[in-house]
């Protein structure tokens, strides 16, 4: 049975489901930070999905990347599947903008994870789960 890992259960929140993935954003209001994790167990690697899963993953992937771009005016899309320190497969989506705080290095080990206001943290889960809803995407 599949269960979320209990590292990304604590840095992230689970805002709503695609056909295959959990959609999580990262408490880190640094970026804008989504991550994609597909719903099955013992999963490491993109290669481990079958075909139609990778496909899936990938469609996915692609919509929350347009929609990111589109609800945070983002000048680039950072997508990564790394599983260095969490090993369930996970893909990271992190708008990024050429005046952001890291530009243009990588997000990882630059910033202190920053804490979101409450409301703050409401409203932008509320703006991607509008921007997402319909098309295989429901809220959870």
């Amino acid at each position: 049975m599949f269960e979320l890992h209990p590292r990304l259960a604590q840095d992230s929140v689970v805002i709503g489901e695609f056909e295959l993935s959990l959609l999580l954003l990262s408490r880190d209001a640094n970026y804008p930070w989504c991550i994609l994790v597909p719903k099955r167990e013992d999963v490491y690697e993109i290669h481990h999905l079958s075909e139609e899963e990778q496909l899936q993953l990938i469609r996915e992937s692609c919509r929350l990347s347009e929609v990111m771009t589109s609800v945070f005016d983002a000048d680039k899309m950072n997508v990564a599947a790394l599983g260095n320190v969490v090993r369930q497969l996970h893909v990271h989506h992190i708008a990024r903008f050429t005046d952001d705080p890291a530009w243009p290095q990588p997000t990882w080990g630059k910033l202190p994870a920053k804490d979101y206001t409450e409301a703050d943290f409401a409203e932008r889960i509320k703006r991607l789960q509008n921007a997402l809803v319909g098309e295989g995407f429901s809220i959870r």
